[in-house]
């Protein structure tokens, strides 16, 4: 019941599909994405998340980490497991060429994530964000920055973290404290002396790398107030020398762990920088842009940890099936035969199964889409990279919402051994329960959506996407008339709305325009099932489970139009007093 089986055909499915990685790979820079190296690739990390992590998922749970005299203990096993992935080369895929990186498709490495926390969600945390600190370092880093850490964070023997949270800041990061001051003389002249706490920092300590580099948001002195007076540093646990090699601790530990719902296995620190006053950092890109640069990293970040809704829900339903297929409860409602019959035989479990898979195999669609237009931006097309940036926000908010929709219903069908422990069920929606959270709140991204991104262009980016799916629905009225809905909406709050209106809808809104690319990309899933080559059980499911997404999903995504337009009269009406009673 704890085992799991990477969905390879489904996934390699999806990046023809939905990604194009063929047509990626038609891209000098993609070359090597070949048509038998994606599969492989696809086929080892799976191969390798199931076999190595994901069987320490439980016991990392059950286990957790422990912070020992300043020093994080792990659970058993993972130190090995780490260090197989490393020699693997799993992280590897989309680092940069000239760093030890395989410069492939990032389609690629946001499969091999999902795989990973698929198998192990709480131990994938760690490459997420090595990955993401590879990303903002590649971009604004120095040349000599670049020297000295890429490799080894490419290679994954040196891990990264992000740190932006503070005690009193929260979600504002505006109002961060830490400082960072000018270092005037001695050896390290022209560097900066880091002081402050961050709190949330997700594998701040841990013995398995041989360094971990922190990107941490400070002020320097006299830096225009909020967020445009922050700048990014790099802080490297052990400070390295001008050879690259480690040298002694920096003035940096954690405090404490927090004690979560959740992703037992990943230590959540609380960070501490420059107790003793010697704690050494250097500026990455411009002073007071490191938002900027942060945002680099975070909008990546965001996109991994949608996919981490999608690997829940993928480790979830394929536990809540062989759940089904082996319980054996009651007779078949209506049948003349009275023998108990396994619960998938029962109306009500086929309706939750396949909800799950058809809200699975549509996110993992929306994702892999999402990456496909990342990956045409990164080859200079300027209208994929505007779409992908739209397509952010909507990633990660709907897929997180389904990774913890998914994991519910998977309990719902495992009855009231689902809510015992050791079945496992419940581990699935406690780890995935802080998705909708983390890396900015789904509240956040939905802002963001009918803010930022809904503005490029006054909407035109948005109607673009809405036609597009319009034409190709022609002949499925249900996506047809959503993908209407959402451009009317789109045009009445970028011409007409409040901020207030359209804060108001914006999570309704923001999950009307995620189903609506679902199920285009499962529409075209579905259209492309009986193509010549097609893996035989893809072609038998595919185009059923997404009919179900069109008949039902979408018109339950079009419901939402009167909350999306009804504006912020309503949630106003009530004073503060009375509104909490």
């Amino acid at each position: 019941m704890s085992e799991f089986t990477p969905p390879t055909a489904e996934q390699v499915f999806a990046l023809k599909v939905s990604a194009g990685i063929a047509e990626l790979a038609q891209h000098e820079r993609f070359s090597m994405a070949t048509s038998d190296m994606v599969e492989a690739i696809v086929e080892g990390i799976g191969g390798f998340a199931a076999g190595e992590w994901a069987p320490l998922n439980r016991s990392g749970d059950t286990q957790g980490a422990r912070l020992v005299d300043g020093k994080v203990s792990l659970p058993d096993g993972f130190a090995e497991a780490y260090r197989a992935y490393v020699e693997g080369g799993w992280n590897t895929i989309a680092g940069p060429a000239e760093f030890g990186g395989q410069g492939l498709p990032y389609s690629l490495a946001c499969c091999a994530l999902e795989n990973l926390g698929a198998a192990n969600l709480a131990f994938s945390l760690m490459p997420m964000l090595t990955i993401g600190a590879v990303e903002a370092l590649d971009l604004h880093g120095t040349e000599t920055q670049k020297k000295l850490y890429l490799s080894k964070l490419v290679s994954g023997e040196w891990s990264g973290t992000m740190n932006l949270t503070e005690p009193q800041a929260g979600s504002d990061v505006g109002a961060l404290r830490t400082s960072a001051t000018p270092i005037v003389d001695g050896p390290d002249a022209g560097k900066y002396r880091i002081s402050g706490t961050k709190i949330f920092i997700t594998w701040g300590e841990h013995e398995l790398s041989e360094n971990i580099v922190h990107l941490v948001l400070a002020r320097t002195p006299d830096a225009p107030a909020g967020s445009r007076g922050i700048s990014l540093f790099v802080v490297p646990k052990y400070l390295v020398g001008p050879d690259g090699v480690p040298g002694k601790r920096n003035d940096l530990k954690a405090v404490s762990l927090e004690h979560k719902m959740g992703i037992h296995a990943s230590p959540t620190c609380v960070m501490s920088y420059g107790d003793e006053g010697e704690c050494v950092g250097e500026l990455v890109g411009r002073d007071n842009e490191g938002l900027r640069a942060m945002f680099t990293m975070m909008n990546q970040a965001r996109i991994n940890v949608g996919a981490q809704g999608i690997a829940i829900a993928e480790r979830a339903t394929q536990r809540a099936s062989r759940f089904a297929i082996e319980r054996v409860q009651s007779a078949r409602a209506g049948s003349s035969d009275k023998t108990p019959v396994a619960i998938i035989e029962h109306p009500d479990v086929r309706r939750m199964l396949l909800r799950m898979r058809a809200l699975t195999e549509g996110a993992r669609a929306l994702l892999y889409y999402g990456c496909g237009q990342i990956d045409r931006g990164k080859l200079g097309d300027q209208e994929a990279q505007a779409r992908a940036d739209l397509l952010v926000p909507l990633i990660k908010a709907w897929g997180t919402d389904i990774g913890c929709e998914v994991a519910s219903l998977g309990i719902q069908i495992h009855g009231g051994m689902g809510f015992i422990e050791e079945t496992g069920a419940a581990q699935h929606l406690r780890d995935a329960r802080i998705a909708p959270i983390y890396e900015g709140t789904n509240g956040i991204q939905a802002a963001d959506f009918v803010g930022r991104k809904l503005a490029m262009d006054s909407g035109g980016v948005l109607a673009a996407l809405m036609d597009e799916i319009a034409r190709e629905a022609d002949d499925v009225m249900t996506l047809w008339k959503l993908s209407h809905d959402c451009k009317e909406i789109s045009q009445w709050m970028v011409t007409e709305a409040s901020i207030d209106d359209r804060l108001c809808g914006s999570a309704a809104f923001l999950t009307m325009c995620a189903v609506a690319v679902a199920g285009w990309q499962l529409l075209r899933q579905a259209r492309a099932a009986g193509d010549e080559g097609i893996p035989a059980g893809i072609a038998r499911t595919k185009p059923v489970v997404a009919r179900y997404f069109l008949e039902h999903v979408v018109p339950e995504a079009a419901g939402l139009k009167a909350a999306a337009t009804d504006g912020a009269g309503l949630f106003y009406a009530l004073g503060a007093e009375d509104l909490v009673g």
